[in-house]
């Protein structure tokens, strides 16, 4: 499993494709929550952390069998939680999923990436 985190519009769908030779990337945002366990890469899963709690189904729990079940796949998402703190208490919660889940995919995975203006620095493993 590798992980790659960064910030909106920082290049990380590109570098993941360019790092890894990824070739077919869903996206969390309008992709069927199932395929998600088939996948090799998927974009956008702090939007499917939201998709997840709007339909009732734990992030935290799916994420853990995410990590169970497709040890192979390379999961790319947005750093959520620097900045203003929401006052809409849904946000903050889905803020407190994102980095819940995150934290255990960065656990189960053997390389995390931080990806700012294109540049990948690796802040656990290596490119393998």
């Amino acid at each position: 499993m590798k992980m790659i985190i960064g910030g909106v519009y920082q290049g990380k769908t590109k570098f993941a494709v360019s790092e890894f030779g990824i070739s077919e990337i869903k996206d969390g945002e309008k992709c069927n929550i199932s395929e998600v366990f088939t996948t090799k890469c998927i974009k956008n899963y702090h939007i499917l952390i939201r998709r997840l709690m709007d339909e009732n189904i734990d992030p935290v729990e799916f994420t853990v069998r995410l990590c169970s079940e497709n040890d192979d796949i390379t999961v790319i998402m947005n750093e959520v939680g620097c900045g203003i703190i929401p006052i809409e208490k849904g946000e903050r919660i889905w803020r407190e999923m994102c980095g819940k889940c995150g934290c255990i995919i960065a656990e189960n995975s053997c390389s995390v990436v931080r990806v700012i203006c294109g540049i990948g620095t690796y802040i656990k493993g290596k490119n393998v």
